[in-house]
């Protein structure tokens, strides 16, 4: 792009130059008047004084458009800084007509075909590294400015508060009569059951009971415990006592998998549902779980805790971020490669995405069109009547030199045609 002081210099020539054709208009009409006028001088001096009335025209139409030629108030002069309001209406009219009309805009993007481009530019590898650089730039950036204290300390209060408008025993209700209505509560209930026979079949847990029946019935029999080891042994009877135990309650606890309409299956879903109920319709109960969700979240340990979780889980990702081998970048690139791949292959995602893009920018564009147009017209009717001619004639005003050269020229041809009618009707 041409700077300013560039094409000042250029239209600085270009002026320089017509003015030279123009004065070269006027001596030469005063050498030929002051040769007299005849014969040669005749076709001479029509040529010089038709070009330098066309100079003069030419100059003064070009400096109208500008400024007042002279300085003179002549009307219809200084066109631009004039009607600078209408131009300004006038361009973000056309602007918006032109370049924001949503069937022109629309038309263009569907045949650009957006989504099949993208895939074409994420097939490249080169490409690929430009968008996962630019995605690591803008991931550092944003976790400095998520390390500095004062975003910390307002992300904290915004969670916090957050935390705190949040209505836990609605979730909690919402989300247990989901899994109810789908019959998870069940499957919750199959695991925790699994858990226990598993539990209670094993050696270690008979073992516990067997001591815990020994260790009981010393104590509270202790005469009664003195003769049956007088007989047998206290720790066999309790050994034998807790493999039946357990075994009994394997043996109902398999039961209870077996049968989707077991006594424990039916009182379970009982509880799940006064449970739910009661989190929607008791009220006390419903403030002191929301009570106790308050005072954990506005609890010193907890906050200090979720503050050093981030700042590891900060620097753990910075740190993967910063190396060549980062894991993040790796998937990010393996899934814009991915990406590129089903753009390609899958024609009804990309014509997904497409109608997606158009829509998004259809709406856009209807918002937008308003206040790109209002944006334009303002601003240029901002501008100071000294920069607005300024920036024009830099920009057109080398080109509007050309009228006043070809002005003197086709002036000077048009009195030589006219000298020659004149001479040829004379009789």
């Amino acid at each position: 792009m041409i700077d300013a002081d560039t094409r000042q210099a250029d239209l600085r020539r270009m002026q320089l130059a017509a003015l030279a054709v123009l004065l070269l208009a006027l001596a030469g009409l005063a050498l030929s008047v002051a040769m007299g006028g005849q014969g040669a001088w005749a076709w001479f001096k029509a040529f010089c004084e038709a070009a330098t009335v066309g100079g003069l025209a030419d100059w003064f139409a070009v400096t109208a458009l500008f400024r007042h030629p002279l300085g003179l108030p002549i009307p219809h002069t200084a066109l631009i800084p004039q009607g600078k309001h209408r131009i300004a209406d006038s361009l973000a009219a056309f602007v918006r007509d032109n370049f924001l009309h949503p069937e022109a805009l629309l038309t263009k993007l569907q045949v650009f075909n957006p989504a099949k481009r993208l895939g074409e530019w994420l097939a490249s590898p080169a490409h690929q590294a430009q968008v996962t650089g630019t995605a690591r730039t803008v991931a550092l950036e944003a976790l400095s400015l998520l390390n500095e204290e004062s975003v910390r300390r307002a992300m904290g209060e915004f969670l916090v508060q957050r935390a705190l408008s949040w209505n836990a025993t609605a979730t909690a209700a919402s989300v247990l009569d989901v899994l109810t209505d789908e019959g998870r509560h069940q499957q919750v209930l199959d695991g925790a059951l699994e858990k226990l026979r598993d539990y209670l079949a094993t050696p270690e847990v008979r073992g516990l009971v067997a001591a815990r029946l020994v260790k009981f019935s010393r104590a509270q029999w202790p005469k009664v415990t003195s003769v049956v080891d007088a007989l047998s042994s206290v720790d066999k009877m309790a050994d034998s006592l807790s493999d039946k135990l357990a075994l009994q309650l394997v043996e109902e606890v398999q039961e209870a998998l077996s049968h989707p309409e077991h006594t424990v299956r039916r009182e379970f879903d009982a509880w799940i549902r006064s449970f739910i109920s009661r989190l929607r319709e008791d009220e006390v109960f419903a403030g002191d779980i929301n009570a106790l969700k308050d005072r954990v979240v506005q609890s010193q340990d907890v906050r200090s805790y979720l503050d050093g979780l981030w700042v590891e889980v900060r620097a753990s990702i910075e740190m993967d971020i910063r190396r060549d081998d980062s894991a993040l970048m790796r998937h990010l690139t393996q899934a814009l490669a991915g990406l590129a791949r089903r753009l390609g292959q899958d024609e009804s995602l990309t014509q997904a995405i497409n109608d997606h893009l158009l829509s998004a920018a259809g709406s856009l564009v209807s918002r937008m069109r308003h206040g790109v147009t209002e944006h334009i017209a303002s601003t240029v009717k901002s501008w100071d009547d000294r920069s607005l001619v300024r920036q024009i004639e830099l920009s057109v005003g080398r080109d509007l030199q050309f009228i006043r050269l070809n002005g003197t020229l086709v002036g000077g041809a048009i009195g030589l045609l006219l000298h020659a009618v004149t001479v040829w009707l004379k009789p």
